[in-house]
């Protein structure tokens, strides 16, 4: 399976944000899975990344030109491509992925993830079940899940759409939802090209 995950390209204050997300990684390898994600060298991307090439996992790293011009690539992907823009960044990770996760992060973190959910919430993932897991590490997105329970109450978000998210607290809940996705299909879809 090729899991999306989305993270920050820093470690943040709290040190259990990297401990986990060197966990989330090791499970992806050692579980024979791929790796889909931003190609960062650093922070929790790297973290990961480094994680499932250690374990005996695959990794594609999708990045734009001008984080190569800084020097945070991951030389060591499996498989890099190189994108003109953050967009289309996004638009490869999903096409690529056959489940999404989010590790804590920022701005980025949350407007990737969120891109996922609106995408699912539109049907525009046809019929294949691509999980979306919010992984709270530490109550990191409570305050997210609040306003996603204040959008359903509000009647601005359809309270079946956010039950299609899955939210786990520990890698045992992680592996649990994405080993219970059901047949997904493996073959990539393009959601923004006629390509």
């Amino acid at each position: 399976m090729n899991i999306a995950v989305y993270m920050g390209a820093h470690y943040g204050k709290n040190p259990n944000f990297r401990t986990k997300a060197n966990e989330l990684g090791r499970w992806i390898g050692e579980n024979g899975h791929c790796l889909v994600y931003g190609g960062g060298s650093v922070g929790l991307m790297g973290e990961v990344a480094r994680s499932v090439l250690d374990n005996g996992g695959e990794v594609i790293g999708i990045t734009p030109g001008f984080f190569i011009t800084a020097e945070e690539i991951l030389e060591e992907c499996t498989q890099l491509e190189v994108v003109p823009n953050m967009s289309a960044r996004r638009s490869r990770m999903i096409e690529y992925g056959e489940a999404y996760i989010a590790l804590p992060g920022g701005m980025g973190t949350l407007d990737e993830i969120s891109e996922c959910m609106a995408l699912k919430r539109l049907g525009l993932f046809g019929d294949i079940d691509r999980p979306i897991i919010i992984y709270n590490i530490d109550g990191y997105y409570d305050k997210f899940i609040s306003m996603m329970e204040v959008m359903v109450m509000e009647e601005l978000y359809k309270k079946e759409d956010w039950e299609k998210v899955q939210v786990c607290y520990t890698i045992e809940d992680v592996a649990a939802a994405l080993e219970n996705a059901g047949n997904i299909d493996h073959t990539r879809t393009k959601l923004y090209s006629e390509e």
